[in-house]
Order: C-alpha cells, then structure tokens, then sequence
C-alpha cells in the first residue's frame, strides 16, 4: 500500500511525424530536441519527487527497452518496473496491463498517473497543484483527465467541453471532441468552456480496472491475464504475448473515457505540447531576434520565423519565411511550419519505394544496450562505423561468418577478446578480427570509448552475429 502516485509512462510509440530526426527505430521521445535532455527524460523528472511519486513504471516494446534503461541510468533515476508489450494494442491495453500490475503491487487504491513520454511541459507550481487537484478527484473515484487551456484554435489536439465544478476543483466532462476543423475549433476557443485534451490521466487502479471491465470488457481481461501470466527478464517484465494479443487496439479514450460517466478533467494552464510538429518544436524553442530557433551547425541570412536543425552537415539558410529545415546524417526534410502536421503523408511516401523505405525505419546511428553506433560510410565489401561504449559495459561475446573486422581505438580504452586473448588497446592503437574468430569489445574505463570500425567481407549485415555469451540475454 502506497499513498504516493505511482507514475506510468508510455514509451513504446514509433511515430514519425518528426522525422528525419525521428524514425520508427529511434522515436522522438528518446530524441534530445530542446534543452539538454531527451523528452523521455523530461518526463522522468517530472516524476522524480519522491514525497509524492513511487518510481515510474515504463511500459515500452522489444526494440526500446535498454534504450529506456539506459537513459533513466543516465538520470540516476530507479524504477519500479520496466513492462514489455509483445505487440502494440495503443494505450488501452496499456492502461490496463499497468492498473493489473500495480493493483497487484501495491493495492486496488492506489493512484496512478498515466503520462505521454514524448510531451513537453513546463513543470511550474502551477503545474504541481493540477497534479495535486487531480490526486484528490482519483481518490474520490473519479477518472481524471488533464484539459490545457487552449492559446489558439488549434486543429491538432482533441477538445473536451467542462462541465459543473466538483468539490476537489475538478470539473465534471460534459463531452469529448474529436481533432475539429478550424472553424469549429475558433467556436470553441471564443466558447471559453472548452479545453485541449491532453491525454494525461490520473485514477486508481482498482477503479480503472472496473470501468474498464464494463465498458471494454475484452482489453481488461486480456490486459489482466497478460500480466498474470508475465516474466521476468533481467530487469525487465516481458506481458504474455498471447494473452496480450486478444485486446482490441483501441485508445483509452474510446474506450472508456468517452462512455464512462465517471470522467472528471482538471483545466489547467502549465505550458504543454505533444511536440507532434516541427511547428510545435518551433513554438517552444528559444527564438533570437528574427523569430528563427536554430540549433547545429546552421547560417541563416534573411530568413525569419523559422525552425533550422542540424545534426550533420552546415545548413545555409536564405531568403524564407516560416519554414523546417531540418538535417539528419542521411536525410534533409524542407517544408512550410504551418504544414508541418503533414510530414506523415511525405513519410508514408519514402516509405512505400525501396529506394528510401530504410529512411523511414533506421537512424544512422543506432543504440544498443552497452552503447551504440552510427553508419558513416558504406560500399561494395566494406562498411566504416563509430562505436560507442558505456564505461563498465561490453559487447556480446560474437563472432562473424562473412566479415572481418578492424578496430581503431580513438578515445578511452578498450579491452579486446581475440580467440583465447585478452589485450588492452589504446588511443591511437588498432586490432585486427579476423573473419570467424571468437571475440569481445569492453570498456573498462571511466570515460566513452569511441573505435572506429571498419567491416571487410562478402555479406556485412547485422544478422552475422553469432551471439556465444551475452550478459543482456540476446540471441
């Protein structure tokens, strides 16, 4: 039993709506896009006062789990628990599983908030007392909502219309509005009685769990036995895959907040986004004197209210008003700020041709569970890579059938298994793999090791892993 919120975060959504920065293998709430954190870890220290939350559980897929561990080591912040979807059934399914699971820890009273780990939010004191507004309606029964008091008719976000005050300050739902179009939503901000949903909640566990018993009956109890029936994996709580599987892939709002009669939504107004345009980045950023929020390396000469981002190359900006430029290592995405909702239409488009599909699904650099990697060139028979290793982490011990491997140590040092050896390789030192020798990368410093890897052989896919010992339970 438990008298402190117990934070729930969703982290498993691959959306693109960002890209090129965020693809379907690297999403944007693992992604650094303003201040000096990702928006994952933005939203774990919101959560990380102890007097009045438990720590978080993070409910993510397969493919993001030690990138999620890795960046809540990063904070020093401990979790209660990391659940694993097998299969992504949208954020019913996910409400569900982490009500049953706490309901199951602590007790069927305890209160849970349920975040977005890809929002931007402003955490004032203004922010702490909807929080706290929002603890005292969950606790009298209520299903609560969070409602952002809208600065513009805005045709992106849902609305929900408020209704009579309750006694915690709370005001009842009088009805959910679905994304408007611009003349209904310029009604609705003149109307004064409607809010932006948010998609923030707050209930008990037990209360969540029999309303949802009632209003979608087969996602609770697929939701219950998938947690029932759950594993233990390292640090990690893998939900049955089959269980799981037999919810209905359906939001929590369409399938309980829009029909219970128990809804109850706090308006509030902190500063909020759900970061799901550039435009929205923009509107967040720190803009200099010609409106234009730049970060990386970026000249800009009679351009203004603009958004320029580079993680690469130099970007030379000119003459436009009101535009994204943004540059990743592989790909340059150009278009108008006030049509940047729309980047899902151009990323279903890249994605349908083979030429370009691999630019909607993987980042040049990609994260693994001691580190990671960025591609830097490719040709005929040989790939160049930079990796990355935490300090105290190691690689699998592997091997290769079509390649061979050459490792140049270019900051920290590296401990290298070759065969039966084991040798130390410093700055400005190199080794050689040959093709299917067994072997191993560690860093036992303090520092990142970088090594710069070159890849020589008939077939350099990542599928020519021979896992033989790894101590994160790959195969």
């Amino acid at each position: 039993m438990t008298s402190k919120i117990i934070p729930v975060i969703m982290a498993g959504g691959k959306g693109t709506r960002l890209w090129p920065l965020s693809r379907a293998s690297a999403p944007k709430q693992f992604i650094q896009f303003v201040g000096d954190r990702t928006l994952f870890q933005a939203t774990l220290s919101r959560v990380s006062d102890r007097a009045l939350y438990e720590p978080a559980i993070i409910i993510t897929n397969e493919d993001f789990r030690f990138l999620a561990a890795e960046q809540a080591r990063e904070l020093g912040m401990s979790l209660s628990a990391i659940l694993l979807e097998p299969i992504a059934r949208n954020t019913a399914a996910a409400v569900a599983a982490a009500a049953s699971f706490v309901a199951a820890r602590f007790d069927e009273t305890a209160i849970l908030q349920v975040l977005a780990s890809d929002h931007e939010i402003v955490a004032d004191e203004g922010y702490f007392d909807t929080i706290r507004t929002a603890r005292d309606t969950a606790a009298s029964g209520k299903l609560v909502t969070f409602g952002i008091t809208p600065t513009e008719p805005a045709t992106g976000y849902g609305y929900i219309e408020v209704g009579a005050k309750l006694k915690t300050g709370a005001c009842a739902v009088k009805r959910f509005v679905e994304k408007p179009a611009l003349a209904d939503a310029e009604k609705m901000l003149a109307a004064g009685d409607y809010v932006w949903n948010s998609g923030i909640f707050m209930f008990q566990s037990g209360q969540v769990l029999e309303e949802l018993r009632t209003f979608a009956p087969e996602v609770a109890e697929a939701a219950i036995a998938a947690v029932a029936k759950a594993e233990g994996d390292l640090d990690f709580v893998r939900l049955d895959a089959v269980e799981f599987a037999r919810s209905p892939d359906i939001s929590v709002d369409y399938a309980l907040m829009e029909k219970t009669a128990n809804a109850a939504v706090v308006p509030s107004s902190f500063t909020w986004s759900d970061m799901g345009s550039w435009d929205a980045v923009w509107k967040l950023g720190a803009r200099d004197e010609a409106g234009n929020v730049v970060t990386g390396n970026a000249t800009l000469i009679n351009t203004r209210n603009s958004l320029v981002m580079s993680r690469h190359g130099h970007l030379a900006v000119q003459g436009l008003e009101g535009v994204a430029v943004i540059a990743s290592e592989d790909a340059v995405y150009v278009g108008r700020l006030d049509d940047s909702q729309n980047v899902g239409k151009i990323v279903k488009h890249l994605a349908a041709a083979k030429a370009t599909a691999a630019l909607t699904e993987s980042h040049p650099t990609s994260y693994r569970p001691w580190g990671g990697y960025t591609s830097i060139l490719n040709g005929d028979r040989f790939q160049v890579k930079r990796l990355f290793v935490t300090p105290g982490k190691k690689l699998s011990l592997q091997k290769h059938h079509h390649r061979s491997e050459h490792w140049i140590c270019v900051k920290g040092t590296a401990e290298v298994t070759v065969g039966d050896q084991v040798k130390t390789v410093r700055e400005n030192e190199s080794i050689y793999i040959p093709q299917g020798e067994v072997h191993r990368l560690a860093n036992p410093g303090k520092i990142l090791l970088e090594v710069i890897e070159v890849q020589t052989g008939s077939y350099l896919g990542e599928d020519d892993i021979i896992r033989i010992v790894d101590e994160f339970g790959r195969n």
